[in-house]
């Protein structure tokens, strides 16, 4: 009887106790989640762009997640972004898949967790003001189950705000470097970059030249129909001058009517070649003021040589402007003579 008294006042007690038990597993299971939360913290805040973000993301989740691919994408803001663990074909191949499921969610309802022939796809919308945007996980292991879904939702509600500090640094970057007129790289862009082709011309033996560009006319557009037709026309310029250009090149706006151009892999004779075309596309705007002055373009044309510094060339490119304008405008000139007119000819892009 005080045997069986003993065993009734012990199962209160191991109830208790069992209790106990579980609520200090469910707190170091919490204290170890929020561990790995402040670890992504950490990560988080030492990343600025939203390159550096999403790999500082896939590197957070990779021991806890194992995964072939972490990708973002956001169309309304023109980002995107993949980090990738594979190599070879396979990366190829899941940069293909990634791509492929961005590019269709404007037309499809894609369910959050779905399986490809070869991968699992999970997908998370990222919602809120300048944050928005879709993030993308390629694995080959199961399913997310429950327990890992809530750790991402958890892990995603963290990436949110330094996501949008990344994506307004980048945009505010972005604004630094272009012209706010007509949207081509500006002076600064110029000076970050000229130094690194030159370096790279010298380094592989490739031609290099440069094309000083003015506008002829623009003065008494500006006068006759106002600032804002003034503006518009450059806007016209410029994108017609990006049009005819590669991507290797670098087209800058250097102020007022003033464009500079950057010709990697391109000899002096195939620059006078590409500046026949662009006098004459300028010339085809047809754009005149008010007085009948009809829009143009001068081009001063200098070819890199090892020997000379940055200021030596461009002075030669300024010389060989003023030599066109000197000429009568609307004119091509290099340092062999003034303004002179040239056949067109395609030009090539080494490695582009």
């Amino acid at each position: 009887m005080n045997l069986a008294l003993a065993r009734s006042h012990d199962k209160p007690q191991n109830r208790d106790l069992d209790t106990l038990v579980v609520k200090l597993d469910h707190y170091i299971r919490r204290s170890e989640r929020l561990a790995l939360i402040n670890q992504l913290h950490g990560r988080l805040a030492s990343a600025i762009d939203v390159p550096s973000m999403i790999e500082a993301f896939s590197v957070w989740l990779m021991p806890l997640f194992e995964h072939n691919l972490l990708a973002y994408d956001n169309p309304a803001r023109g980002r995107s972004h993949l980090f990738c663990s594979c190599h070879g074909p396979k990366r190829n191949a899941v940069t293909a898949l990634a791509k492929s499921v961005f590019s269709s969610l404007s037309h499809e309802n894609h369910e959050k967790f779905r399986e490809d022939r070869d991968y699992q796809i999970s997908l998370w919308p990222l919602a809120g003001p300048g944050g928005s945007g879709n993030l993308l996980l390629l694995h080959q292991k199961e399913k997310i189950d429950p327990g890992e879904a809530q750790l991402m939702d958890e892990a995603l509600s963290v990436l949110h705000e330094p996501l949008r500090r990344a994506l307004d640094y980048e945009d505010l970057f972005d604004q630094a470097r272009k012209d706010a007129l007509t949207g081509l790289s500006n002076r600064r862009v110029f000076e970050d970059r000229i130094h690194p082709l030159m370096d790279s011309a010298l380094r592989h033996g490739y031609p290099l030249s440069l094309a000083s560009m003015d506008l002829d006319g623009f003065k008494q557009i500006n006068d006759t129909l106002g600032h804002a037709e003034g503006d518009a026309v450059l806007r016209r310029v410029a994108g017609t001058l990006g049009l005819l250009i590669r991507g290797c090149d670098l087209l800058v706006r250097m102020g007022g009517d003033e464009f500079m151009l950057v010709l990697p892999d391109t000899t002096l004779q195939d620059a006078r070649k590409l500046a026949v075309r662009l006098r004459k596309a300028v010339s085809d705007l047809d754009v005149k003021s008010a007085h009948g002055e009809r829009l143009g373009i001068s081009i001063g044309l200098a070819r890199w040589e090892k020997a000379l510094t940055l200021e030596q060339w461009l002075e030669r490119a300024d010389a060989s402007l003023y030599r066109a304008k000197a000429a009568g405008r609307k004119q091509i000139a290099d340092r062999s003579g003034g303004g002179q007119v040239f056949a067109d000819s395609p030009r090539g892009c080494n490695g582009s």
